[in-house]
């Protein structure tokens, strides 16, 4: 482990900056923890809080800057210590200079948080000792201190997460796949895909790179290993969609790199519920199947949901906050009979998209009326799903709190509180 320097900087205060200040203060350094955000509630932090503008004064004696993931290359503070030559890490990379465990890293454009929860569960099967962090939702930091030496550590690694790794090396790094994403932040695709592939380039020989067949070269030392979605598994997973097939190969990929064993494998695939606020089935009302997708925040993974319910006609809510990609695809996966409800801020870039297809859709403008709407057409044997293929961050803080709100939405239908509601039962109130 790198010595820390007496005085940090920890620039972003959500989950990761908070950990990171906590892990840093356990080890005696004095922190100075800033955000931009005016209100934001720090009672619980302790040693220097500073918020709203910024000042550089700030940097004086520091020797360090922790970045957030959510604060971007560009943001004063970080320009102001790339020209003071100071370094700037992410909070990921603090958490690998801190931590001495072992590191399967996963990252992708989609279907990362699922093959890192799924990994999560076939190393548990295979009674092994695993904790799952970063992207994911818990700070790599916060398992500072509070982690077994022995433990393997399932990380999820967003593209912002990898942008300031200096030593991070997973000992098996998995790429679930790479599409357009983040181009409002990164620029363009290549910056992107830079960013991604950042997971291997520390990696040595004895490592293990698992990426999808037929990917282009990767960075790095380590052993190749290569998946697919039609790849023959140890059992067929409990969750549906051809995507989380290829996660599900993936996962075994990594797995069997570690020397887990087909059984265990096995055995966590074929019971894995799945992740939260991807591709969730709430509820069954009046035959109607509601799902919360709300963690498809990309074109690309919309049209994977669209693709999970092959044959039945989707009432689709669409929108939110744009990343500056097209939604030529999007409009392509839907099928005749669909139908879309537009909300947010790109309602109308989607529109024109759809309406090249000939998709028929709608403004409906909140995820409220969007969800009266779509249970007002929908029939028995139709699924009502929230993909909205952007960023929450319009109307909403985040992607859980948009599917939560969808959650709540739907148990007002008529129909929801019964005991079949959940069961696909045909109720005999407000159907």
């Amino acid at each position: 482990m790198r010595e820390l320097p007496a005085r940090v900087l920890v620039v972003g205060l959500a989950r990761s900056g908070r950990a990171a200040a906590a892990a840093l203060a356990e080890r005696g350094v004095s922190v100075v923890a800033y955000d931009a955000d005016p209100a934001l509630a720090v009672s619980a932090l302790s040693g220097d809080v500073v918020l709203g503008e910024w000042d550089p004064a700030l940097l004086e004696g520091v020797g360090l800057v922790v970045k957030s993931p959510g604060v971007p290359s560009d943001a004063p503070p970080v320009a102001a210590a790339r020209v003071r030559a100071i370094p700037v890490i992410s909070e990921v990379e603090l958490g690998a200079r801190l931590l001495a465990n072992r590191l399967l890293g996963v990252t992708g454009t989609n279907g990362k948080t699922t093959t890192t929860a799924l990994l999560g569960a076939i190393l548990t099967a295979g009674g092994l000792p695993v904790e799952v962090a970063g992207n994911i939702g818990r700070p790599l930091t916060s398992l500072v201190g509070a982690v077994d030496p022995g433990a393997w550590i399932v990380c999820e690694l967003s593209s912002f997460q990898l942008e300031d790794v200096e030593t991070l090396r997973p000992r098996v790094a998995v790429l679930t796949n790479l599409e357009p994403d983040h181009l409002d932040r990164h620029g363009d695709l290549a910056a992107y895909r830079r960013a991604k592939l950042r997971i291997f380039e520390r990696q040595e020989n004895g490592d293990v790179a698992v990426v999808p067949r037929g990917f282009g070269h990767v960075p790095g030392n380590a052993r190749r290993v290569e998946f697919a979605g039609d790849d023959a598994l140890p059992a067929e997973p409990r969750i549906r969609g051809a995507h989380n097939r290829e996660n599900a190969a993936a996962a075994t990929a990594a797995a069997r790199a570690i020397g887990v064993a087909d059984e265990a494998i096995a055995a966590a695939l074929s019971s894995f519920p799945g992740v939260e606020h991807r591709i969730e089935e709430v509820a069954t009302i009046c035959g109607v199947d509601y799902v919360n997708d709300s963690k498809a925040t990309n074109a690309a993974a919309a049209v994977r949901a669209l693709a999970s319910f092959p044959g039945r006609r989707k009432h689709v809510i669409l929108g939110g906050r744009g990343k500056a990609e097209p939604y030529d695809a999007l409009a392509g996966a839907f099928a005749e009979g669909d139908r879309a409800y537009l909300v947010g801020e790109a309602a109308d870039e989607i529109a024109a998209a759809l309406a090249r297809r000939h998709v028929d859709h709608t403004y409906a403008r909140t995820l409220e009326r969007a969800v009266s709407e779509a249970a007002a057409a929908a029939s028995a044997g139709d699924v009502v799903l929230l993909s909205p293929a952007c960023a929450s961050f319009d109307q909403f803080t985040s992607f859980e709190h948009r599917g939560e709100e969808f959650r709540s939405l739907v148990q007002k239908l008529p129909g929801w509180g019964l005991d079949d509601a959940r069961t696909g039962a045909s109720s005999s109130s407000g159907c």
